[in-house]
């Protein structure tokens, strides 16, 4: 299993400023370079504090130009607010400026608040991002590509400069275990997080993407399952308390404008009380001793899940975070290197 670091910027209010919220993420992407993380990842979302990122391409240049070997995987573009055939050529020079690290994430977007600003409301996405994707892939691997389709329609063009990948690797965002199958019975990489969803749903995340890539049979052997999930590491009760609190409050914001009404007040979205329990939270994240996510990671590990992704910023202050992704490196990631899972808890609890 290898693991990521997800750059997902939370303004936790104005006075903290917009500079030094990227500051810190490029601080993060240092960092994790140095201690031989496989990837960071990127999402792009827009109008809101939560998962701040409205220029994710540009955003992976700088962490490139600053780094030597990790892979920066944007999860994920949403692709009905853009003109793909403006964002497959930004695609291509991404991926020359990353020096072929760029790993394409894409979704139909995720909050109905975002995507009604942005002109594209959330019922309607879907068959807009489907056209979206067709039309990128063909851009991305064929010349003089006309279309005639519902949203877009013109004639023969090819983008320039060409891909220096043939074809292009791309990522789809899924969440509930059917999107999952679909997504990778049609070939695709998947990128999935239960949110704050139970180990169940976890478990039936994974089976769905396994039992389409096993359905693919050969064709379908180099597919990847990437599992984001939020996680802290906290020394002592106290610390662990603290942070539930914290990521209680952040998930009272996710939620408003994920399944909510969508309240949102000079870009910052209005905490709303949430049916689940902080106990029920604290079983569900990787907030806690080292021991104790170690033992929660087996799980994934041995499920076949092949990269995992780490949130650790859901309000945690900047050093709380720097330590996690140390510890993560130094304390945790050691204990899968052979991919033997079973092993990792015991030693874990030992």
């Amino acid at each position: 299993m290898k693991f990521c670091v997800q750059l997902s910027p939370y303004l936790p209010d104005a006075d903290y400023g917009g500079k030094r919220l990227l500051d810190d993420m490029m601080e993060h992407a240092v960092l994790c370079d140095r201690l031989g993380f496989e990837s960071v990842s990127l999402t792009e979302h827009h109008l809101i504090n939560i998962l701040l990122m409205p220029a994710p391409l540009q955003f992976a240049i700088k962490i490139a130009d600053a780094t030597s070997h990790l892979k920066i995987m944007i999860a994920v573009s949403v692709l009905p607010i853009h003109d793909m055939r403006v964002f497959a050529g930004e695609v291509v020079v991404a991926d020359i400026f990353t020096d072929g690290r760029l790993l394409l994430g894409v979704s139909r977007g995720a909050f109905p608040f975002e995507m009604s600003r942005l002109g594209v409301p959330i019922e309607t996405s879907r068959e807009k991002f489907d056209e979206s994707l067709d039309v990128l892939q063909a851009l991305l691997s064929r010349e003089e590509v006309s279309w005639e389709g519902k949203n877009y329609r013109f004639d023969p063009l090819t983008i320039m400069p060409r891909p220096i990948r043939q074809p292009m690797p791309i990522m789809m965002a899924a969440a509930t275990p059917e999107s999952i199958y679909h997504c990778a019975r049609r070939g695709f990489h998947v990128q999935t997080t239960p949110l704050s969803g139970d180990r169940q749903l976890v478990i039936d995340q994974i089976e769905a993407f396994h039992r389409a890539r096993g359905e693919l049979g050969e064709a379908g052997r180099h597919l990847t399952l990437s599992l984001s999930r939020i996680g802290l590491v906290t020394r002592g009760p106290e610390h662990k308390r603290r942070a539930l609190r914290t990521a209680y409050h952040y998930y009272s914001q996710f939620d408003n404008v994920f399944t909510g009404p969508g309240i949102v007040r000079n870009g910052f979205i209005e905490a709303l009380p949430r049916e689940q329990s902080i106990e029920q939270l604290d079983d569900n994240l990787l907030i806690g001793p080292p021991s104790e996510i170690a033992d929660k990671l087996a799980l994934y590990a041995e499920r076949g899940v092949d990269r995992f992704v780490l949130n650790p910023n859901f309000g945690a202050g900047q050093q709380e975070m720097l330590d996690t992704i140390s510890c993560f490196a130094e304390e945790i990631v050691p204990l899968f290197r052979d991919e033997r899972a079973a092993g990792c808890g015991a030693r874990a609890r030992g």
